[in-house]
């Protein structure tokens, strides 16, 4: 069997696409020869240091989103809606804390990185609900079948200089490979990284890693 290739997913919950691109990555992780590493970082961060700016912010774009958000959420299957108040949900509050709490999961219990994260974005981006709240971050934690008593204790971690420098850390990582928005995977192949943007990009991934690309729910494919 070939060598096992690293991919790391770059993402933050306060991104739509990231939420696509990450469920394509938890669905392939058994199904193609990699080792998927979830690396949460801050998209602002990202925007800021790369002078990149949010699509939404565009008029045009904007607008496109909003039906290409619907037309995507059937495609994947996930279940995506655009927030009530984008501007101030997604561009106001945005996403610091529930990425810090998500970087004290990392640390504290890397068993809940992926079921924590998969319901904030639930909240955000399906429920339009708040994800800024300490209650609302713990809710999102105890729905993934967090004990209480250990979310409470990476809530508290989030203001301390680990957790803030180890999010910084793993922003500065992606920037340095050439990130400039999320979802961002980086395939390391032949020990070279290889930059992949975007939640459509799955189907030349695959090319490039020489697998089989059964499209964006491939357990429905392979029936």
């Amino acid at each position: 069997m070939s060598k096992r290739r690293v991919l790391e997913l770059f993402y933050d919950v306060v991104s739509p696409y990231s939420w696509l691109g990450f469920e394509v990555m938890c669905r392939y992780k058994d199904i193609w020869n990699v080792d998927v590493k979830l690396c949460p970082g801050f998209l602002g961060g990202i925007m800021q240091a790369s002078g990149n700016k949010p699509p939404a912010m565009v008029p045009k774009k904007g607008q496109y989103m909003t039906q290409d958000l619907g037309r995507m959420a059937e495609f994947y299957q996930v279940p995506l809606k655009q927030p009530s108040d984008f501007f101030e949900v997604v561009i106001k509050k945005g996403s610091l804390s529930a990425m810090r709490f998500i970087t004290a999961i990392q640390i504290s219990h890397p068993e809940f990185l992926e079921p924590v994260s998969r319901e904030l974005w639930m909240r955000i981006w399906s429920e339009d609900k708040d994800i800024t709240e300490p209650q609302s971050i713990l809710e999102a934690a105890k729905k993934a079948g967090m004990p209480e008593d250990e979310a409470k204790k990476a809530l508290a971690a989030i203001s301390s200089p680990e957790i803030k420098e180890k999010l910084k850390q793993a922003t500065e990582r992606a920037l340095e490979y050439g990130v400039f928005g999320m979802p961002a995977v980086v395939a390391h192949i032949n020990d070279k990284p290889q930059l992949y943007f975007g939640s459509d990009r799955f189907e030349l991934l695959a090319h490039q890693l020489g697998e089989k690309w059964l499209g964006p729910v491939p357990q429905k494919s392979r029936l």
